[in-house]
């Protein structure tokens, strides 16, 4: 019996073929390790899902038009803080900037760490609905029975007059809900360590 004959076209072929499957998996690969934070980028930009947009000053203009903001507090399970808005709900001109605090308090017996996560709904507002400054943007460490006023800055842009979508709103509810953060894991101490 004699070996097939492999032909240089049927080699070339299988080479391109195993190429383009290589090249398939390498983009599919690069495309799951990118989706997180194409996402992130895509909900912080348009404002999808209520993720609300980040603004380094306040506006110059601010409308006649009245929205009732509302404020809604939540920590998840397992994390012993107690979170709650120093008022239930405010009226704001739209372009008006806004200052509110929220009271939080650690009941656990140790330091805790966390960090708000936040959105607004309408979710279709979120494209208009601007933080200055909001303890949403860094993690919170609490020490044991420690109460702390935390503040949130913002306004809602008078673009969204614009928007005819947006004709008939009339309340905006910003939510925030804490998650707790896994505890650090503690450094040896090289000081104790035997010297060779």
């Amino acid at each position: 019996m004699r070996a097939p004959v492999i032909r240089p076209k049927s080699l070339r072929r299988d080479v391109i073929v195993a190429a383009c499957c290589g090249a398939l998996v390498a983009v599919m690969v690069g495309a799951s390790f990118a989706a997180v934070p194409l996402y992130n980028w895509f909900c912080r930009t348009t404002g999808f899902g209520g993720t609300t947009q980040v603004a380094t000053r306040a506006p110059t203009q601010v409308l006649g038009r009245v929205l009732t903001i509302r404020f809604d507090s939540n920590v998840s399970p397992g994390l012993p803080w107690i979170f709650t808005p120093e008022r239930n709900e405010i009226k704001l001109h739209i372009g008006e900037v806004a200052t509110v605090h929220y009271k939080v308090v650690n009941e656990a017996a140790r330091t805790i760490s966390a960090q708000a996560s936040y959105n607004v709904t309408p979710s279709t507002v979120g494209a208009y609905f601007n933080k200055i400054n909001c303890f949403c943007f860094t993690e919170q460490t609490m020490k044991p029975g420690e109460t702390r006023e935390m503040t949130v800055v913002f306004y809602v842009d008078p673009a969204i007059a614009n928007d005819h979508d947006q004709d008939y709103l009339n309340t905006i509810t910003l939510s925030y809900t804490f998650y707790r953060l896994p505890d650090a894991q503690p450094v040896a101490d090289s000081s104790n360590a035997k010297k060779l």
